[in-house]
Parts: C-alpha cells; structure tokens; sequence
C-alpha cells in the first residue's frame, strides 16, 4: 500500500483539519465530537440539513455545506459509520428554528445511527433515506444501497430548504427525488483501506465489476473487459429499465468517477451516455460530471439518471456555493 499518509489513525482528522483550512470562507471543523459545519449561520427558521457517513467518499459529504446544499456533515472513520453523538451535536449547533432533516444513505451502520440520533434530539426532525443504486433488487437484504444520487437529493432539498421549504414540504421533496432517482457503478480495480492495507477485493487486469458499491463491496456480475460504449448500455439500460423515462423526458444526467479515473474517460462516458437517452427521445437537460462520490483510489464510474420536472428544475439551478459545487452566487 502506498498513501500519502502520517498513519492510519491520524488520516482523517488531519485530512478534515486541512479541508476546514482550505475552505475557511465556507466551513469549520469542530474537532470532538467531529464534524463539520456552516461557518456562515442560516436564516432563523430555516430547516437545518445534515448528512454523514463514511469517509473516503470526498468530496460526499464534507464538501457539500454551504449556501443551497448541507449544514452540516458527520464524517465517520473510512468506510465507517459516524456516532449518534457526532449527529446529535452537529444537529445542535445547526439548528435554528426550522427543524433537522437527515439525509441518510441506506447502509445499515448509517441507518441505526441517524435513527438513535433523532430520537435523542430534542427538536422537530425527519430523515431522507437514499437508496439509487438499482444493480441490487429492492427485495435483497436491507435494500439497496444509496450512491451517487446522494449529491442530487442534498443540492435539490439544500436548494428547497434555503428557499425557505418547511420540514415536512422538505423531507417530501427529498423522497421524490430519490424515487426520481437511478444509479449503477462499474469498477476497473478495487480500493485500499488504509487500515486494511490492501485491496478490498481481488479483480484481474482484464475484468470488470458491474454493481460494485462505493465501499468496495462486489457487484452483481464480473465479466471481460469491454468496450466502454458496451459498459453504458448496460448501465443505461438497467436504469432504463428502472425509471422507464417517456420520450420527452427532461432528465438531469450525472456520470461520477470513484476516485482514480480521469476526467477524459469521465467525459467519454457522459458523450456515451447522453447519446443513448437523445437516442430514445429523452432529453438531457442538465449536466454534471466528476468525482463527486468516491471510493478512495478505485478506478470506474457510476451513472445517475435523475427525472426532471419544472420544480426540481428550479431548485437544481438555484445558487450554490460549497466546496465541491458552486454556481450562481
């Protein structure tokens, strides 16, 4: 294993110290319990989003507080869930009259966590179950799993809570979008734990993993390498046949790296992608393409398919301003 590190137990605190430094303007670091908040305080009355999980998805969540997106997040150690203390004090500090909703992706760590927190909370509070990956069926084990549609729930509901949305009208919202809302992955390499100091899983230099999660865990189906209009339209077409969009659909279209594909391949991919929605009449209307949500060092992509309407049109290019996406302001 070669990282940039210290040692394994210093990594995220240092990371996250360097990310508050970086981005002074935007956030800062609280240190214990650990997590990261608004520097700037929100509107009295407005409902205070948090979100969190495990780290090693950067910028997911971290970079997303700001202006239009989260108040707060909780980092959890790589890969790991965050405390229900770290919820609960975040929670806390960000509240300001309007309630708490969480946006909680569905892994079973994050789920019981977010779920001690709100019952301990003494205030109004809801939560945002994300759950977009369809390479899992929604029968098997707890469910699917929440990926990369996590970054359109958080910008979509941030931008609906600045507009001054209430609780209840919010955590609607949020369950829209993630019913509007259909992602899979494919990996070239696995990823490294830096506790673990190996990959998480073993894949020749000629496979492929369809499904994998952004935790490293495997997908639902190795094959032979393959070319990468080949790996889109099986992507595509498991989201196709998921979301089953009408001709005429305006769609927003997110092809999200994992951390160790270049933005050549990333941009590749989205050319592919978009050619086999405007093939089908489906009209890609908004864009967004990078790392976003990652799985440390691994190499491959996910794409996201999220179906638009006037609204969630709207608060999708209301201003933003984090430090991962910022536009309008």
């Amino acid at each position: 294993m070669k990282k940039l590190i210290n040692s394994v137990d210093s990594l995220l605190d240092e990371s996250l110290r360097g990310f508050a430094i970086a981005h002074g303007d935007i956030v800062r670091f609280n240190s214990d319990p650990r997590y990261i908040a608004r520097l700037a305080p929100s509107k009295p009355g407005k409902v205070a989003l948090i979100s969190g999980g495990g780290s090693g998805h950067e910028p997911l969540h971290s970079g997303f507080i700001g202006l239009g997106m989260l108040d707060a997040a909780c980092p959890g150690q790589v890969f790991t869930s965050p405390t229900p203390d770290q919820m609960l004090a975040a929670a806390m500090d960000v509240e300001n009259g309007g309630g708490v909703l969480f946006i909680v992706k569905n892994y079973a760590g994050d789920v019981m966590n977010f779920e001690i927190a709100s019952e301990m909370l003494d205030c109004p509070n809801a939560s945002v179950l994300v759950h977009d990956d369809v390479s899992i069926p929604e029968h098997q084990g707890m469910g699917r799993r929440g990926v990369a549609g996590t970054t359109i729930v958080e910008k979509i509901v941030g931008a609906a809570a600045e507009a001054g949305l209430n609780l209840d009208s919010c955590k609607a919202l949020g369950e829209r979008v993630v019913r509007s809302t259909a992602s899979m992955g494919v990996a070239l390499t696995s990823c490294t734990v830096p506790a673990l100091g190996k990959p998480t899983f073993d894949i020749a230099d000629n496979e492929i993993e369809l499904g994998v999660g952004i935790h490293g865990e495997k997908g639902r189906e190795r094959i032979g390498l393959i070319k990468a209009s080949e790996i889109v339209e099986k992507l595509a077409h498991t989201i196709e046949e998921e979301l089953k969009p009408a001709k005429g659909q305006h769609v927003l279209l997110h092809v999200n790296g994992f951390g160790a594909t270049p933005l050549i391949e990333l941009y590749l991919l989205y050319n592919l992608a978009h050619q086999y929605w405007d093939s089908r009449g489906v009209k890609v209307a908004r864009s967004l393409v990078g790392n976003f949500t990652t799985s440390l060092d691994m190499a491959g992509a996910s794409i996201t398919l999220t179906l638009l309407d006037d609204e969630l049109t709207r608060y999708w290019d209301a201003p933003v301003h984090t430090a991962a996406l910022m536009w309008g302001c």
